[in-house]
């Protein structure tokens, strides 16, 4: 299993990233997906799930409205679309699969 965070980086308040993970190693159609987050000296928290086939998605309280779980099957990668970004969105930005599968995260970093 491989997951590869990409589409971080700095970012005003106010403004816009897209976050892709694309996977391999397994069959992601049959997969539900996650993103967690991790900020600067605290705990790794949840931030969104997706379905296997994209019928159902769900949010971190603090997100909803302003965040967007996507994934395409055929190319086999998850998104994160982050519009109205705060200072407090900023963490590392971790793609997650059951069973304890991580990649390597993806730095987003909201600030003037």
């Amino acid at each position: 299993v491989q997951l590869v965070e990409s589409g971080g980086g700095l970012v005003q308040p106010g403004g816009s990233l897209r976050l892709s993970c694309a996977a391999s190693g397994f069959i992601f159609s049959n997969s539900v997906m996650r993103w967690y987050r991790q900020a600067p000296g605290k705990e790794r928290e949840w931030v969104a799930t997706i379905d296997s086939a994209s019928t159902s998605t769900n949010y971190i309280d603090s997100v909803k409205g302003r965040f967007t779980i996507s994934r395409d099957n055929v190319k086999n990668t998850v998104f994160l679309q982050m519009n109205r970004l705060k200072p407090e969105d900023t963490a590392v930005y971790y793609c997650y699969k059951a069973l304890g599968f991580w990649g390597q995260g993806t730095l987003v970093t909201v600030s003037s």
